[in-house]
């Protein structure tokens, strides 16, 4: 079973069912229920004509199909943000711009009922039937508060049915309700809208029910403290994040010596067992040499999802999202801008997404601006290669690796870079909406469970192996094409003095002579002075299509030189022609160079093509590629002169 996925255009939607919305604020566990319900983790797709995501997905209930749609969530009806306006807009009965469901599922956190109440309120005015589902009873119960869900379901006049997590007996009971949505009860009076008389209103539910407000963790509060504090709460985050690339290049090490020995014993399969030269050329060094550069990065990218889900799960990144709302001020931007840029270090395009639940069209522009600069996962690749080229796997800082340090640096220097752009723009466009309330929940610290973040890391992880196997793959296909084209003859190879029987010397001449060392030669002019020759040139047009597809190129270029260690090939590769003709060509300038041009240049079609999407103009995504490519080329120029002057 599968959830439809919904576009403006030509999508598909499965019609004639009946259909339940959930509605809730952020964090409100609603997408647990979503999943628990439908049996699927989410799918998403976008409502006509906007480029707000949909979750939708199909659903049992008693014997028959029903449809499950998971709304953004929202803290109030009163839209101040696109993802708040599109619900506003489902449950609007007189807007036919998108389905109305039949039926509503208000999710609320029971630890927050005093607040979650208004959004109730102001529901159960769009005159469809609705059913309360709290969550969160668990905690509830250990926090030492208390509820009466008969009396609440008196108070509010509609069915109310307590839900912790995806646990399947509540769930089933859920089901059951859903059977008959045409049955459920509905308030004799509405609740007032006036916000004076609504806290009325809520007071006197709260008091009928008996509720009592759960303590506040101590635990929680304690670690608060220090996590939230300005100066140790800062302190602690670059800790973390520290530990965190130490983490990344220590634990990956041996699982990634361990995949490139087995890329290397296929490369000595297809050496030994393929004649066919082309076909051997074409999977020992476009598959093998190619692609399988970049999955031997498949370790650090595994352990950047799964940190990044532990800190999730944990709660922590919750606490530096508002914690770093008074970096965000620096900026001109607000906390809920740290949420979409902490996104991007995933990838740049599910941040630019996140930027929909930001007010201010100035800010969404703004951080849509700075994302791409945020070190994401596709970089990683690049920059483990480059920082293993540039730092000896032993070398040190005291106890600290240095390669971690220095990945470290990268990141934080991304992160700095982001918030200038960020900066930048915002003075250049519009002005913001000032006074506007940030939310953030912060909930108690608990224990991730595993099968969360198992499961949040193998979707990310997947989703690099589709890139991989896609837009990777096609790209890696053209440039083998390109890097083995035109076909040398054997009379060519004899006037050149190449030995026609020397696999490797047929390789490298072939190379040296391709349409691919054609293209790279042509853009010489404009990358000669950062120190890179016609292989990393062809190398860095390719990465315009992703960035691993430097990665990849660079693996082709090296498995005609060595099929069986690459790597070792990579790093005695020496500059071909012109003044520096027998130099090696990763020497640190070089690398210092790449590493800059790397950290700033929007070398990805999709973030472009997504950013088109959101703004709605070619405007601001050919405003960025270019402005970001001249500011690559001029740190990289920077960071060549500079550590060429030093050594």
């Amino acid at each position: 079973m599968s959830a439809s996925c919904h576009g403006g255009e030509g999508g598909t939607t499965l019609t004639g069912t009946r259909r339940f919305a959930l509605v809730g604020s952020p964090n409100s566990g609603k997408t647990t229920l979503f999943n628990a319900l439908t049996g699927l983790r989410a799918k998403t797709g976008n409502y006509p004509g906007v480029t707000v995501a949909r979750y939708e997905g199909p659903a049992t209930v008693a014997g028959q199909q029903v449809v499950i749609e998971d709304l953004p969530g929202t803290y109030s009806l009163a839209a101040i943000s696109p993802d708040e306006a599109i619900v506003a807009t489902v449950l609007d009965r007189a807007d036919d711009s998108v389905a109305t469901p039949d039926a509503l599922l208000v999710v609320l956190d029971v630890t927050t009922l005093r607040r979650s109440l208004r959004l109730l309120a102001q529901v159960l005015h769009r005159d469809l039937p609705v059913c309360v589902v709290l969550t969160f009873g668990d905690e509830m119960s250990q926090r030492h508060g208390a509820i009466d869900l008969e009396a609440v379901r008196r108070a509010l006049g509609v069915p109310v049915i307590g839900v912790v997590g995806g646990r399947r007996s509540d769930v089933d009971a859920l089901r059951d309700l859903l059977s008959d949505p045409a049955s459920w009860t509905q308030p004799a009076v509405l609740p007032p809208l006036d916000p004076a008389e609504q806290s009325g209103w809520v007071e006197s539910v709260l008091a009928s029910a008996g509720y009592r407000v759960p303590e506040v963790d101590r635990r929680t509060r304690r670690i608060d403290a220090v996590l939230l504090h300005p100066v140790w709460g800062t302190l602690t985050f670059f800790a973390v994040m520290f530990g965190f690339f130490q983490v990344i290049f220590t634990v990956a090490a041996p699982m990634q010596a361990a995949i490139e020995s087995v890329f290397a014993w296929l490369a000595a399969l297809v050496a030994e067992h393929v004649t066919i030269g082309w076909l051997a050329s074409f999977l020992g060094q476009g598959l093998i040499g190619g692609v399988g550069a970049v999955l031997v990065f498949l370790p650090q990218i595994l352990l950047l999802f799964l940190l990044i889900a532990v800190l999730e799960g944990v709660g922590y990144l919750s606490r530096a999202a508002l914690l770093m709302d008074r970096v965000m001020a620096r900026a001109g931007l607000e906390g809920r801008a740290f949420v979409a840029l902490l996104s991007s270090l995933a990838c740049a395009i599910p941040g630019i997404m996140a930027t929909r639940t930001l007010p201010s069209a100035r800010d969404r522009i703004a951080t849509m601006m700075g994302a791409p600069l945020m070190t994401c996962s596709a970089r990683l690749p690049v920059f483990v290669l480059l920082i293993g080229l540039l730092v000896p796997g032993d070398s040190r800082v005291g106890p600290f690796g240095l390669q971690g340090v220095a990945m470290f640096g990268l990141y934080l220097l991304g992160a700095f870079s982001a918030m200038t752009s960020a900066w930048i723009t915002s003075r250049f466009v519009g002005r913001s909406i000032r006074g506007l309330p940030f939310y953030m929940e912060l909930p108690p610290y608990r224990v991730p469970r595993l099968r969360s973040v198992v499961v949040q890391m193998w979707d990310s992880a997947m989703a690099f192996v589709r890139k991989v196997t896609t837009i990777i793959l096609a790209t890696t296909i053209i440039m083998w094409a390109l890097l083995n084209l035109p076909v040398q003859s054997p009379d060519a190879l004899a006037r050149a003095g190449v030995d026609a029987g020397d696999d490797v010397a047929v390789s490298q001449y072939v190379i040296d002579h391709s349409y691919a060392a054609d293209l790279g030669k042509a853009v010489q002019p404009v990358f000669e002075p950062l120190g890179f020759d016609w292989r990393i040139n062809i190398g860095i047009l390719a990465s315009l299509s992703a960035r691993e597809v430097f990665v990849a190129t660079i693996g082709q270029v090296a498995a005609a030189e060595n099929p069986e260690e690459p790597a070792t090939a990579l790093a005695a590769m020496t500059v071909s022609e012109g003044p520096r003709a027998g130099e090696p060509l990763f020497t640190p300038p070089t690398i210092a160079a790449l590493l800059m041009f790397f950290v700033y240049a929007l070398q990805c079609m999709s973030t472009i093509a997504v950013m088109r999407r959101e703004t709605g103009t070619w405007q601001w995504p050919a405003i960025a590629f270019v402005s970001l490519f001249a500011v690559a080329w001029v740190m990289a120029f920077l960071a060549h002169t500079v550590v060429a002057a030093l050594m």
